[in-house]
């Protein structure tokens, strides 16, 4: 049921972290991944132990380059099952030194970015009637990260879950699911250092009912739940997947 045999799966910001884990987990299943990000290298690294993956070097806050990616997909592979909107961005600051052009980059990256993407793979999705998309959200577009501060991060990512509910709603009866995987604190580029510091896990330990960090194993079910036929009568949701931190 959790198998993605004969799946084409594209995964964006698979260069690293939390991407990285996605696109090898999907593949260990079965599918055949196309990966994409901007560093070209670590992307050929990634696919050079993955038979038939496609690494598709691209800028995904460009629009050309979302359309590039999809159309290679395509020219390649003749169509797309599913869909997993990972590349993202965040960064720490408050709101008083947050400036205009990194709020706009956030929401183009996290929102545009996912919005465009999953217009452009709905044709040949709508095409085959199925699809599944997993947008990668965030346990922050759900409530405030303070005392963090990344007011830009916190609306894109609940941007992403509203727009989930939306896009779930408009091609439910065309044969698309569209979900959102929505993890709390694990190691990425995003929370480099958290781990090891010792205030970072203060923070987390007292706050989280599971007083740790997630472990990246643990968003593999999660995802491939969601990416699957296992979840054919899911959509619109959001899965959070946080040790219990948006509960309290």
């Amino acid at each position: 049921m959790f198998r993605l045999d004969d799946q084409i799966v594209i995964v964006t910001g698979a260069s690293s972290g939390l991407g990285h884990r996605f696109a090898r987990v999907l593949h260990a299943a079965g599918a055949t991944v196309v990966v994409a990000a901007r560093r070209a290298d670590r992307l050929r690294d990634l696919v050079s132990d993955m038979p038939n993956a496609l690494a598709v070097s691209a800028d995904l806050s460009q629009p050309e380059d979302r359309e590039r990616l999809v159309a290679e997909t395509i020219d390649r592979f003749g169509t797309v099952h599913v869909l997993v909107n990972n590349a993202g961005v965040g960064h720490k600051v408050a709101i008083e030194d947050e400036d205009l052009d990194t709020f706009r980059a956030a929401m183009e990256l996290n929102v545009t970015a996912v919005w465009q993407l999953s217009k452009l793979v709905s044709a040949p999705m709508v095409a085959q009637g199925y699809g599944s998309i997993v947008n990668i959200a965030s346990m922050l577009g759900h409530v405030g990260s303070a005392p963090i501060k990344q007011a830009h991060y916190c609306a894109s990512k609940g941007a992403v879950v509203n727009l989930t509910r939306e896009l779930a709603l408009q091609w439910a009866r065309k044969g698309l699911r569209v979900n959102a995987l929505c993890p709390g604190w694990f190691d990425s580029e995003m929370t480099a250092g958290m781990d090891t510091d010792p205030g970072s896990q203060r923070f987390v330990t007292t706050n989280s009912p599971i007083p740790r960090m997630g472990e990246e194993h643990e968003l593999d079910g999660a995802l491939l739940l969601l990416a699957s036929r296992a979840s054919t009568f899911i959509t619109g949701q959001s899965l959070i997947v946080d040790g219990g931190w948006t509960a309290r």
